[in-house]
């Protein structure tokens, strides 16, 4: 079972910058493809950004060139660095780990994003 756990958002600005971070445990994580996923209210939950195993990244169009996601292997935990915030942003964010038999869920952490 595979357990995460979110932490960095929070309230910021318009063009401000944040950076989520999630932690998991486990040593499924290495093979694991990790991705954070957002949903605002009314709004479908929606791929944000995701990492393979293999370090080969995924990006959803209106974040390309401000979001970076990186992983950390030795730590398993993965990063979202947010830069160049908009309100449309604000979500609830979540962190998502997924490999054969597993797709596990982290609990969401809120970012808002003022104008």
């Amino acid at each position: 079972q595979v357990q995460l756990v979110e932490s960095g958002g929070g309230l910021v600005q318009a063009g401000g910058s944040l950076r989520l971070s999630c932690a998991a445990s486990g040593s499924i994580f290495r093979i694991s493809t990790v991705g954070w996923f957002r949903q605002a209210p009314g709004k479908q939950r929606e791929l944000v950004a995701a990492v393979t195993s293999g370090g080969s990244t995924n990006y959803a169009d209106s974040v390309k060139g401000r979001f970076t996601i990186v992983r950390d292997n030795a730590k398993t935990t993965v990063y979202l660095q947010m830069n160049s915030l908009k309100p449309d942003d604000t979500a609830v964010y979540y962190c998502n780990v997924r490999a054969i038999l597993v797709d596990a869920w982290g609990k969401g952490t809120l970012v808002t994003v003022s104008s």
